[in-house]
C-alpha cells in the first residue's frame, strides 16, 4: 500500500492537506486525516487506509506535501554506508552516529529546494527513510519490524560549511525548506531494504548504491534508538547516505541555483527538486 499527503486548494486561497491512498494513477482520500502522520497515530490506520473510499484525484499533477509533514522526531544516522565512510576518511563505527532534523526542514517530493543566502556548500545525501507505525520503547531487534509502518525517500541536504563549524552536525543539517521527503510511504509488506538508491544532479548520477549495504539495518536502528527514547507513530529515521556526495569529490561539488536534484529508490519512488535561491 502507498500512502501520500496531498495538498488541496480551498475557497479562501489557503491550502489544506489530506491523507490519500495511491492505486495506480488514482489518489483516494482517507477521510478524517489531514496527513499521513495523523493517520499513523490511529491504531487502526492500516485497516482505515485499505477501506478508504473518499473523493479521488489524479496522481498526475498532484501537489504533494512531505509524506509525513510534521513528525514528532526526525532522527538521522551518519556514516552508515561503507563507501561513504571511506570517502569521508572515517572508520566503520561501532555504534550509530545520530543527529536530528526538525519538521521545518521538510519539503514535498516536487517542491523547490531552498538554497540559503548564508551557505554556498550545499550538498546532496540520498537516504532511505523509515517511518514508525507503532509506539515502542526498548524494542528488541527481533520485534522491530512490527513497529515500522513503511519506507520513503529522503534527501538529507547538508550545508557543509555550517556542518563542520563544530563537532556537532545539527546546524548544517536542518535548514528550513531543505529536505525533500516522500513521495509516498510504502508499507513494509511491499518493500524491504535492498533496491538501488540513486541521486542525480541535472541528469548526472552522483550516488548509486543498494539500500541493503547499510552498516546498521532499519531493524537495528529502531531497536537502538528506542533504547534511548520512545518511538511514536509518524516518527522518521533517516538511515544514512552512500558514497558519491559532492563534498568528497575532487574538486568538491555543491548544488547551484537552477539545478534539478533527483533522488530515487527502486520500489519507493522519486523526488525531483529544483534548487532555488532563498529570498
Amino acid at each position: 500500500m502507498r500512502l501520500l499527503t496531498l495538498r488541496l486548494p480551498s475557497a479562501d486561497n489557503t491550502v489544506t492537506t489530506t491523507a490519500v491512498r495511491q492505486d495506480g494513477d488514482t489518489l483516494t482520500e482517507i477521510g478524517g486525516f489531514a496527513d499521513v502522520g495523523e493517520l499513523l497515530r490511529d491504531s487502526a490506520w492500516e485497516e482505515k487506509a485499505k477501506a478508504a473510499s473518499g473523493a479521488t484525484h489524479a496522481l498526475e499533477g498532484a501537489d504533494l506535501a512531505a509524506v509525513v509533514p510534521s513528525p514528532g522526531k526526525i532522527i538521522c544516522v551518519g556514516h552508515n554506508y561503507r563507501n561513504h565512510i571511506k570517502e569521508m576518511g572515517r572508520e566503520v563505527p561501532e555504534y550509530p552516529t545520530l543527529f536530528a532534523k526538525y519538521a521545518e526542514s521538510l519539503i514535498g517530493p516536487n517542491d523547490d529546494l531552498a538554497l540559503p543566502q548564508e551557505s554556498d556548500t550545499v550538498d546532496w545525501e540520498a537516504e532511505l527513510a523509515v517511518v514508525i507505525g507503532k509506539k515502542g520503547r526498548r524494542i528488541s531487534e527481533a520485534d522491530a519490524a512490527e513497529h515500522i509502518a513503511g519506507y520513503a525517500v529522503l534527501n538529507d541536504i547538508s550545508m557543509r560549511d555550517y556542518q563542520f563549524r563544530t563537532i556537532q552536525w545539527l546546524q548544517g543539517k536542518t535548514w528550513e525548506k531543505s529536505t525533500p521527503f516522500g513521495p509516498a510511504l510504502v508499507t513494509k509488506d511491499e518493500f524491504s531494504a535492498g533496491p538501488l538508491m540513486t541521486s542525480a544532479v541535472d541528469g548526472e548520477i552522483q550516488q548509486q548504491t543498494p539500500t541493503g549495504d547499510l552498516v546498521f539495518t532499519p531493524e537495528f536502528l529502531v531497536s537502538y534508538i528506542s533504547t534511548i527514547i520512545t518511538l511514536n507513530p509518524g516518527d522518521v529515521i533517516a538511515t544514512g547516505t552512500p558514497g558519491g556526495v559532492g563534498h568528497a569529490q575532487d574538486p568538491k561539488r555543491y548544488l547551484q541555483e537552477g539545478q534539478i536534484l533527483v533522488t530515487t529508490i527502486e520500489g519507493l519512488g522519486q523526488l525531483s527538486n529544483r534548487v532555488v535561491k532563498e529570498a
